[in-house]
């Protein structure tokens, strides 16, 4: 489990990115819904919390592709692998992220440590 941050320092809007292993982003959508996702796109080391949240969807700053907030699943190419869902709750104020047992899907040349491999 992963304390985000307060609710309250996390407007509607915005998102944040948390320095787990991958990294997980959290989305609190305009409509207020709170969302998270492993925070690296999986066509290319790019940071979806720094992404355009449109309806349920993160697009990708890099190369557009689209991952669904609620499935993780992927829109369209160059992106091909969905990333994973994370629960998140709001406990006493607090947003905390309960980490999938899934595997994660990476870019390639990335580990869950975040270094490339053969580095």
């Amino acid at each position: 489990m992963h304390k985000a941050c307060p609710l309250s320092e996390l407007a509607p809007g915005d998102a944040i990115r948390l320095d787990t292993a991958p990294p997980i982003a959290v989305f609190h959508t305009e409509e207020g819904e709170l969302f998270a996702l492993d925070d690296t796109c999986t066509h290319q080391d790019a940071s979806l919390a720094d992404g355009y949240v449109e309806d349920c969807w993160v697009e990708c700053p890099l190369h557009a592709s689209k991952f669904n907030l609620h499935t993780g699943s992927v829109d369209a190419p160059p992106a091909k692998l969905p990333v994973r869902v994370h629960e998140v709750k709001v406990i006493d104020g607090d947003i905390v992220v309960i980490e999938s047992s899934e595997a994660p899907n990476l870019p390639p040349g990335l580990t869950v440590n975040g270094h490339v491999s053969g580095a």
